[in-house]
């Protein structure tokens, strides 16, 4: 059998490492780590999102070293370079595996790898904003504190009525004068990752539409409360959130990719940087990814974490987010229902000027100001 070529290594800040290491919940897990040096600094663990990789959080991680932390961001099951894991759309256990009891397993196994009796605190960005909120939620003696970026926590499902099925609320889009559909709804489907990865105008160019659109940079972003869980309800969201029916992502994404110009100025995603993303996901896919919108809607795995229905999360926690965020209402009523209904102890809401759903790369110095802010009003171990 012929060797494997090593991967290229990534182009990380000074500061920054990168490593694996092999966990008891079958992974091999692939992590950046800033503030290694000292092993008694406390551990923060960042958790990316939904189509991004620990890269996502290689701005942020020197500052917090630079505050005493040890900053540890893994590529998730799924993603980048942690391997261990599998995603045939057919395979029933590999769409458990991906389940949010298992994604905090997950975090256990890479807590007791390092040889960490608990996380400091544990950050989630996106899709990692509710991993961390179950793993405060779950085992607050193991995740002593939480933040959560860009996507808002409600609290588990109650048990009052029936779980409703993705079937009503596509209907109801499909129902509105131009019909409609939900963007995780169309994740859900086996084509999905198909219509994205070999995109027409190409994956780099079909990743750089995608986060410029959902970014300050696009001009149309100007997020609201809304009303309802509906198909009315949602009606406004920009297209990237419901999307014109029978357009895949990378056709609704498309029209609105920057100019040349635009992408020469953009600071905060260069295009070299933009080709990690591109290449990483060109080699693994995006399907290890779009499972975990698969089982974020199975009503069998909705089920579950009625377990821990009437908790609330009872460790300090607080929200980050862009000014320009979409994401903070694209479930009506979960921002405004957080800080009571979600947690116990809620620390604030921080908006943050000039960023969009990519807070944490789009302003890194603001949201690393806002983090330690929170960090340094807990007890220090």
């Amino acid at each position: 059998m012929a060797a494997v070529s090593p991967l290229p290594p990534l182009p990380l800040p000074a500061g920054v490492r990168a490593r694996q290491l092999p966990t008891a919940n079958g992974l091999v897990a692939h992590l950046l780590e800033a503030g290694f040096d000292d092993p008694g600094r406390p551990l923060l663990l960042l958790l990316h999102g939904f189509p991004e990789l620990a890269y996502s959080w290689r701005h942020v991680m020197p500052a917090l070293a630079a505050a005493g932390y040890h900053a540890v961001a893994p590529d998730q099951r799924g993603y980048g370079r942690t391997t261990g894991w599998k995603a045939d759309y057919d395979d029933a256990a590999d769409l458990d595996a991906v389940h949010l009891f298992n994604l905090v397993r997950d975090q256990l196994s890479l807590l007791h790898a390092l040889g960490r009796p608990h996380a400091h605190a544990v950050i989630g960005h996106d899709f990692g904003s509710p991993v961390a909120a179950w793993c405060a939620l779950a085992r607050p003696d193991a995740f002593r504190a939480v933040a959560l970026m860009s996507a808002p926590f409600a609290g588990p499902p109650s048990w009052q009525g029936r779980i409703a099925g993705p079937e009503v609320l596509d209907a109801e889009l499909a129902a509105l004068p131009q019909p409609r559909r939900h963007y995780q709804h169309h994740y859900a489907t086996r084509g999905a990752e198909a219509e994205m990865l070999q995109a027409p105008q190409g994956l780099h160019a079909f990743l750089r539409a995608y986060y410029h659109m959902k970014s300050a940079d696009w001009p149309h972003n100007d997020p609201h409360p809304l009303p309802a869980m509906t198909g009315e309800g949602l009606a406004p969201l920009p297209t990237y959130y419901v999307m014109e029916r029978g357009r895949g992502m990378a056709a609704t994404v498309a029209p609105h990719a920057p100019s040349s110009a635009a992408v020469a100025a953009c600071r905060w995603l260069p295009d070299d940087e933009l080709a990690v993303y591109a290449a990483e996901f060109a080699r693994t896919g995006l399907q290890g990814g779009l499972q975990w919108y698969r089982s974020a809607l199975d009503l069998r795995h909705r089920a579950q974490l009625r377990l821990f229905a009437g908790r609330r999360i009872e460790v300090p926690g607080c929200f980050i987010a862009g000014r320009r965020d979409w994401g903070v209402h694209q479930v009506p009523g979960a921002f405004e229902a957080m800080p009571s209904q979600a947690f116990a102890d809620f620390r604030g809401s921080h908006l943050i000027d000039g960023a969009g759903h990519w807070v944490q790369q789009e302003q890194p110095q603001a949201v690393s100001a806002r983090l330690l802010d929170f960090l340094g009003a807990l007890p220090r171990p």
